[in-house]
């Protein structure tokens, strides 16, 4: 690794003017005496910003770095040493270690934090950039100029020029000044006013161009973080479009009050799990954990929704309140039972390396990116339920079911098992919003009891039934939430929502978007 550094390094040396090789040749000698000439070769070598003195420092840093008799500089390359110099491979007789002492140490940490700047690594010329943008000392800007000169990576680039600002802003050129208080503020970091404050006391001559750079900040910062709160908004729309789709089947479009709707989305969390659990074992399945646990989680509940559909559900039709009660003790039994079986302690659930961290967004804008697989999740789950609706003989004679019973059941449709197919669809869906869940929640056997009446809402307030209801509804739900949460906080933000639904629900009582069914028949 280290003769490849040194071979990129001599590469980028023919592009450094000959004055600069001069100036490293010459500071080279120093490394081969005392302590002090070492501390003083190492600040000419990090000043210089020559790229052949990076893998040179990292060797002295480690004690790797070796002097013969002649003054000459050994670097370790494979089995052998090599010409720190040359790069030729020479001979380590009579060679010793270089030592070092705490002064030598500390300028060793300055001058690698500045040769970063020409390392071949972007993400080490990243750091070092904003390492000398919190350091900022004004000999890092001749070395910082010319790194963004020869920079290509954007992202890079940008951390360089705000490092270049913070340099110059402590330069003793008042025209530097006023150009880095305008970058600065055009960067519109948190970071950047956080420098220009400081600099308004030091410099009350620029005091007002530096007020005009808060403000363009501070400007930036409130539409980011407009973006961020409509990003969070959109995030928790889309999972309780996912909790609420369920709903939006059984309830919407059957009229059964499903209070066990909860436990069937927890069901699908801990499918989830064993999942994940399944797949330990097999280094090769690890990474499609999550996406087969999609498949399983509604199978799972599904199987679950049409037991309980067929075993009990069936015979209480027209029958709301009692339907209620008795979803309602499923619920309970469904949570005990997963107490029994995995304990009462949370399951954690990975997510695979494509949805971990953040991402940034143009304008600064930084997103998780777990959350931002989510509400592709929850539109794409939108649209399977939509197609399965529309577009297939089960959705054909779901529909023809709920409009007229006795007349489809004429014409040769099974009610009784479009019944239990609705409501394992249903429970399914829960199924999925539970595999969603897992990856920004704690499994447990609470989960569901967080969101079924949240998910309840939804549907209401959408309208019953309406699968373009819930999409509004749960979006608008979520978004608004997130607004008030700055405010007024969690608790009384769900509050207002709450208050503001039932006067909604007074004027509009069948929601947004009205759509008949046999709830609204009966």
């Amino acid at each position: 690794m280290t003769a490849l550094i040194l071979r990129i390094a001599l590469l980028l040396l023919l592009a450094l003017p000959a004055r600069a090789q001069d100036a490293f040749i010459a500071a080279l000698p120093g490394l081969a005496g005392g302590f002090s000439d070492i501390a003083a070769s190492v600040d000419r070598l990090g000043a210089l910003g020559d790229p052949r003195a990076l893998p040179l420092l990292r060797a002295l840093q480690e004690g790797k770095l070796q002097k013969t008799p002649d003054g000459r500089l050994l670097l370790p390359e494979g089995a052998g040493t090599a010409d720190a110099v040359t790069g030729q491979p020479a001979d380590v007789a009579g060679a010793e270690a270089v030592r070092l002492n705490n002064r030598v140490r500390q300028a060793l940490r300055g001058a690698l934090g500045r040769l970063q700047l020409v390392s071949p690594d972007p993400a080490q010329r990243g750091a070092a950039a904003e390492a000398i943008f919190r350091g900022r000392s004004a000999e890092d800007v001749p070395l910082l100029q010319a790194a963004i000169a020869r920079e290509q990576i954007p992202a890079v680039r940008a951390k360089m020029e705000l490092a270049l600002a913070a340099a110059q802003l402590v330069a003793p050129d008042e025209a530097a000044k006023r150009d880095a208080i305008a970058r600065l503020g055009a960067a519109g970091s948190v970071e950047a006013r956080a420098l220009l404050i400081e600099a308004r006391t030091a410099n009350p001559s620029l005091a007002a161009a530096i007020d005009v750079s808060i403000a363009t900040i501070e400007k930036q910062l409130q539409i980011r973080r407009m973006a961020e709160t409509l990003f969070q908004g959109l995030s928790l729309g889309s999972v309780l479009l996912l909790a609420a789709l369920g709903l939006a089947v059984t309830f919407g479009v059957m009229g059964v009050i499903n209070m066990a709707h909860g436990e069937f989305v927890m069901l699908g969390a801990y499918a989830t799990f064993v999942v994940q659990e399944l797949c330990r074992g097999t280094s090769w399945l690890v990474p499609w954990a999550l996406p087969l646990a999609v498949p399983a989680a509604f199978l799972v509940t599904a199987a679950a929704g049409a037991l309980l559909e067929r075993g009990l559900i069936r015979h209480l039709y027209g029958r709301p309140l009692e339907t209620l009660l008795m979803t309602f003790g499923v619920g309970m039994i469904l949570q005990q039972a997963v107490r029994v079986a995995f304990g009462a302690q949370n399951r954690e659930v990975l997510s695979p390396s494509w949805m971990q961290g953040t991402l940034t967004l143009p304008g600064g804008v930084a997103v998780t990116q777990n959350r931002l697989w989510i509400i592709f999740f929850g539109l794409a789950v939108l649209a399977m339920v939509f197609a399965a609706i529309r577009l297939t003989r089960f959705g054909l004679e779901m529909r023809a079911v709920v409009q007229n019973r006795r007349i489809a059941a004429t014409m040769g449709i099974r009610t009784g098992r479009v019944d239990a197919m609705t409501f394992a669809f249903g429970s399914g869906l829960a199924g999925l919003a539970g595999v969603a869940l897992s990856q920004i929640d704690n499994v447990s056997p609470n989960l569901g009891t967080g969101y079924i009446i949240d998910s309840f809402m939804v549907v209401v307030f959408g309208g019953v039934g309406s699968l373009a209801g819930t999409l509004v509804g749960a979006l608008t739900l979520g978004v608004v939430n997130k607004m008030l949460e700055p405010w007024a906080g969690a608790v009384l933000a769900k509050v207002f929502v709450l208050v503001a639904i039932m006067l909604f629900i007074q004027r509009r009582p069948k929601g947004i978007f009205a759509l008949k069914g046999r709830a609204a028949e009966s």
